[in-house]
């Protein structure tokens, strides 16, 4: 087996969750992995060293004639097999017409008529993480093919030692601020994935942190359209925060793994500081679909501490106001110090 798709066309922090798959098939493969994404999620694919080659997906949306573009782009690939991470009708119905002759997925929705490999998931049972559920297809894959299984381990993003530095000492330049001190990084948006914290409640937490950690600097860091949002927060948080906007893709990638920590609710930075190993602190909505097990993300054992409104067992809860803010620094503080100090 040498030629191996793997697709993940939808968010960013759902891609991100993908890497340990990737990761996985490539160690046990060694051949060529293929990943078909989205336009808006092109540049982390570019960044990830377990893919060998990037296949860009118009959309459902695009023109007949793009459509029939990837068509024609699946069929050239000449794929020994395919693993649908993400399924949907139209995921499903381009790989059978493209002739794939394996196509794994996971055994939900009409979808899966398409598919001649299915394993049996529940998803919706958010029994495990999203990145498990990934990683049990690729296994079901590798071990139909009698191929022994590697089984992957963070950090699953990683940047030269010598360029970060340089990197590090250019943002620290740029918003005025100290290369040598601990720095937090705060994403206070969420881009619409998942209820978040009020503007209030991140800057309560960074006041609450820096009065227990001096010597850090805080930083909160945007995305397209977050500025105002982070700007509003570094006000309310005071501390000397600055904010850190209009980076490219890549470069806010750079940024994040700068941090000693990096705090967010459930959102794509939250997923990509974790595959850097970032010590990771998140803010979960109390949802069955949404819980802090389902996303957890891709920090190595201990690396990362969750946070969802209090509920009784079994209550779906998403007002994130619930959270108290005071035992959130409380009980940060005590497991950050190993980051923080």
């Amino acid at each position: 087996m040498k030629r191996v798709l793997v697709v993940r066309n939808d968010k960013i922090g759902d891609f991100m969750l993908a890497w340990p798959a990737f990761a996985m098939l490539k160690a046990s493969l060694g051949g060529e992995i293929t990943a078909l994404v989205p336009g808006y999620t092109r540049e982390l694919a570019e960044l990830c060293p377990d893919i060998d080659h990037i296949m860009l997906d118009p959309g459902k949306q695009a023109p007949p004639a793009a459509q029939r573009a990837l068509l024609d782009q699946l069929q050239a690939g000449r794929f020994d097999a395919v693993v649908c991470l993400f399924s949907n009708f139209r995921n499903a119905k381009l790989m059978w017409q493209a002739g794939i002759r394996q196509r794994w997925a996971p055994a939900t929705k009409l979808a899966q008529i398409f598919y001649n490999h299915r394993v049996t998931q529940r998803r919706s049972q958010s029994a495990k993480p999203e990145y498990e559920y990934n990683l049990d297809l690729a296994r079901a894959l590798l071990r139909h093919n009698g191929i022994a299984v590697v089984e992957p381990r963070p950090p699953y993003l990683r940047f030269e030692a010598a360029a970060l530095a340089g990197f590090r000492a250019q943002q620290a330049a740029a918003l005025g601020i100290a290369a040598d001190r601990p720095w937090l990084l705060v994403h206070a948006g969420s881009g619409g994935s998942a209820n978040n914290l009020l503007a209030g409640q991140y800057g309560q937490l960074i006041r609450g942190l820096c009065d227990q950690f001096p010597g850090v600097q805080p930083v909160l860091t945007a995305g397209p359209g977050e500025q105002a949002l982070a700007e509003q927060v570094a006000a309310e948080a005071e501390s000397g925060a600055v904010v850190a906007h209009g980076l490219a893709l890549p470069d806010f990638c750079r940024l994040l793994a700068c941090g000693s920590l990096f705090v967010a609710g459930s959102t794509g930075p939250l997923h990509i500081a974790a595959a850097l190993d970032v010590p990771t602190v998140g803010f979960f909505p109390l949802r069955r679909s949404a819980t802090p097990l389902r996303w957890r993300p891709l920090n190595s054992e201990g690396r990362h501490l969750a946070f969802h409104p209090p509920g009784e067992d079994g209550e779906q809860v998403e007002d994130m106001s619930r959270v108290d803010i005071g035992a959130v620094v409380e009980a940060a503080t005590l497991w950050a110090r190993g980051y923080l100090s």
